[in-house]
């Protein structure tokens, strides 16, 4: 078996490791923008095999968040998100074929990708904990902590807090163990919870055949689609796609695969979401990317080869073929709490990035953006990021 392709059970766990991220955005741009759920899930599919086989390692697909947290909160149409989906690939062509991601990545220093790495866990281990509170915007809309089960409480207990309890005690105890990955038992003993607490309606509207995607099943965006588009969603995720989805991720694949990450460079994991984005464009899907956090989801949770994105991808281009529009109900089997778990592990992996900086500078840029994030978003932090590490080294002042 290649060292390129594994197939086992800590792959096939790894691979299920970002579903938090990537489920309730994706989820919700269907119900809430209109997307189409065939060509939104079998585009992040052909996604994951495409660029693992390619990059011949794991490599994370994700939704992009500004957009997609933007899209959902205020209810856009889908030909405003295709729109800002297509100018995104303009862009990342651009940068990644002229060579310009490069130029932006010698100007970021280590203090900077840290801060970003640092920033992305943190609102990885947020976002679980609402999941598990319930206090999240998904469930807040739904006016339930776990919208798809029929059991709400126990003992006047949130039951996503006494699910999210014992998946993270069963995480804890199994993160290492081989034989049973905590990746793929969590998942699975939600499912099981899904068959069985699940609302009979959600589970009953479950309909499978043959289901093929349709080609640009909405019309064309118009002009104003995409002047509106590049305003309120394009620039606005311009900074969090360059700081994380493409320097700070390129560097947590450094170094978490030094032997193969030589190929996954800046420029192509540009013009690798470039194309992803033009393919879910076609589709009617969401706007993708890769992400430092989805890489160390993956890994945290046993994920090592290309043969995680196989499994996954090959998951998601099944279920969508198979149930067509309806694998929304399919994921939301899946309790709201587990994937909360998922993502509180997965960021809690990904804000050990920055253990190795030992200087009070770095240290003071790492821990500003953070603070900045927290306060306001990435996108800011990463720019105020830029600017104080700037000043500093120009400066040569210490803090």
């Amino acid at each position: 078996m290649s060292d390129r392709f594994k197939f086992d059970r800590m792959e096939l766990a790894g691979s299920l490791g970002d579903l938090g991220a990537l489920l309730p955005i994706a989820i919700a741009m269907v119900l809430f923008n209109g997307l189409s759920p065939v060509g939104l899930f079998l585009s992040i599919g052909v996604f994951y095999i495409l660029s693992g086989t390619y990059f011949g390692m794991t490599v994370p697909v994700q939704p992009m968040k500004v957009i997609g947290a933007y899209a959902i909160a205020t209810a856009m149409t889908a030909e405003q998100i295709l729109a800002s989906g297509f100018l995104m690939g303009v862009f990342l062509l651009i940068v990644g074929m002229t060579g310009a991601i490069d130029v932006i990545r010698q100007f970021t220093p280590k203090s900077v990708v840290r801060g970003v790495q640092l920033s992305t866990g943190a609102l990885l281990i947020s976002g679980g904990v609402k999941f598990i509170m319930g206090t999240s915007k998904y469930q807040a809309l739904q006016e339930a902590v776990e919208p798809h089960l029929t059991v709400q409480a126990l003992a006047g207990i949130p039951i996503s807090v006494i699910i999210g309890i014992i998946a993270a005690i069963a995480t804890l105890l199994l993160l290492d163990n081989r034989k049973f990955p905590a990746g793929l038992i969590v998942v699975a003993g939600g499912l099981l919870l899904g068959l069985v607490f699940g609302i009979r309606s959600d589970i009953s509207s479950i309909t499978i055949g043959v289901n093929l995607p349709q080609l640009f099943p909405f019309d064309f965006p118009a002009g104003a689609d995409f002047t509106f588009a590049l305003f309120a969603l394009v620039l606005p995720q311009l900074p969090m796609t360059m700081g994380n989805a493409v320097i700070a991720y390129t560097d947590l694949s450094a170094e978490y695969f030094p032997d193969k990450a030589s190929k996954l460079t800046n420029r192509k994991a540009c013009v690798s979401m470039a194309l992803a984005n033009f393919f879910s464009f076609s589709l009617g899907g969401m706007p993708l990317c890769h992400g430092a956090g989805g890489l160390a989801a993956h890994y945290r949770f046993g994920a090592r080869t290309a043969g995680s994105n196989l499994m996954i991808g090959g998951l998601f281009v099944g279920l969508a073929i198979v149930f067509g529009n309806s694998i929304v109900q399919v994921f939301n089997l899946i309790p709201m709490s587990i994937l909360g778990v998922l993502l509180i592990f997965a960021g809690a992996q990904l804000t050990l990035a920055m253990i190795d900086l030992n200087q009070r500078k770095d240290l003071f840029v790492a821990t500003l953006i953070l603070g900045i994030t927290l306060a306001s978003n990435l996108a800011a932090g990463f720019i105020a990021g830029m600017v104080v590490a700037h000043v500093l080294r120009w400066e040569k002042l210490s803090v």
